[in-house]
């Protein structure tokens, strides 16, 4: 029997590793949806070849750092048990690889592909890892003192605050280096449109992340005696409030609808073992309201050119999800109890400022080295064809 359950153990968190995965498809087609034409071949190009980087940073840096595990051991030993720790490995490199697929979604349009890459290999390597062993593996005691301190340690399930807040405040700091598009704000404070290149590719990646979120959220019990219906359900229930509060605040927006669903998922990972569905409800209609609001302003107003909204959608939504866990994950409020607001409140602004650190050496130390924006011809020819040296619609070009 317990051979039998480690086996089913393995299997349960590979199918987990496997739905995520293919949510790296849903990032991809999101962006591709929203960039302009001439960029959408390197939004495919740099969600695959920023997972392979990632997966290198994490399997021979960061997976230890977070966790103090290495695989320099013989195969006969990492077979062991089913090879469980390996696809454990793997799920959590999966999580880990959001990172650069975030924040490839803010600096689209104009960042510099390999030093991009670079980026990623610091950032999976060594700034994620560093709160993800905070809050789930129990590193430098900051866990232990919340507890002592609160009575609950940061309560981070499928990670709001460790994935998507990191991910997004990351982000931010590198779009506020990187600077807007060329000719997105001029002088006289009037902004250019750039409208998404397709909103059918745009819905497939919104709802490839959509259905794989129910692994990202389900499978991080990590073990099948674990497994919760009610993680399920909370997540289906913010990804509705999502949906229909982006779809209102939005103004029947295809954009604002199709990001609705990810913002109310975003911000019920962190509590969504916890919450009562009704709970779960209102924190995805916050999360799509939020992200409305949020990206708008940070787009017209403060002229942040964040191209996906990814700090919206991630950073602050994200930070919502973990605050709202310590809200609606108490016992009076229909939760299961057992997490306190002011620890998630610490945790969370913890996981903001690691993000923003990191996120501003990382990108200040390749700015002032290598550059990190590509030069005014290259982004007037768009990435594809600057980077990649083809579009995506070659039928199209002259000589054809």
């Amino acid at each position: 029997m317990e051979n039998l359950k480690v086996s089913n153990d393995a299997l349960f968190i590979l199918l987990g590793a496997i739905m995520v995965l293919a949510m790296h498809a849903g990032f991809a087609f999101l962006e591709l949806g929203t960039v302009r034409k001439k960029n959408q071949v390197n939004a495919l190009v740099k969600i695959l070849t920023d997972f392979a980087i990632s997966t290198l940073a994490y399997f021979f840096i960061g997976y230890s750092l977070a966790y103090g595990v290495n695989f320099f051991t013989g195969a006969e030993e990492l077979a062991q048990r089913n090879g469980y720790e390996l696809v454990k490995f793997f799920f959590l490199l999966t999580f880990a690889a959001a990172i650069p697929a975030i924040i490839s979604g803010g600096v689209a349009e104009r960042a510099k592909f390999n030093p991009q890459l670079a980026a990623t290999f610091m950032l999976v390597g060594f700034v994620y890892p560093l709160f993800e062993g905070i809050a789930w593996n129990h590193r430098f005691g900051i866990q232990d003192w919340l507890n002592a301190s609160f009575g609950a340690e940061f309560h981070d399930f499928a990670g709001s605050v460790v994935v998507h807040a990191v991910g997004g405040w990351i982000a931010l700091a590198a779009v506020l280096l990187l600077g807007a598009r060329r000719g997105r704000y001029n002088k006289e404070g009037r902004i250019s449109a750039h409208p998404p290149s397709s909103i059918p590719f745009l819905a497939l990646g919104a709802w490839i992340l959509t259905v794989g979120w129910f692994g990202f959220n389900v499978m991080s019990a990590q073990t099948i005696d674990k497994i919760s219906g009610l993680v399920a359900v909370n997540s289906l229930m913010a990804m509705v409030g999502g949906t229909l509060v982006a779809l209102w605040v939005g103004k029947n927006d295809p954009g604002f609808v199709h990001n609705g669903p990810l913002a109310g998922l975003v911000a019920v990972c962190a509590g969504s073992d916890l919450m009562h569905p009704a709970g779960a409800l209102v924190t995805g209609g916050v999360a799509g309201g939020l992200f409305v609001w949020m990206f708008t302003l940070t787009q017209n107003r403060w002229k942040i050119d964040d191209v996906l909204g990814v700090w919206p959608l991630h950073g602050l939504c994200g930070a919502w999800g973990g605050i709202a866990a310590g809200i609606f994950g108490a016992k009076a409020l229909g939760g299961l109890g057992g997490v306190s607001f002011a620890a998630q409140l610490i945790g969370t602004l913890m996981g903001i400022a690691i993000a923003l650190a990191g996120g501003f050496f990382v990108y200040g130390i390749l700015k002032r080295t290598v550059g990190i924006r590509l030069d005014a011809e290259e982004e007037f020819n768009g990435a594809d064809l600057s980077i990649h040296k083809i579009s995506a619609t070659p039928e199209r070009e002259s000589g054809w």
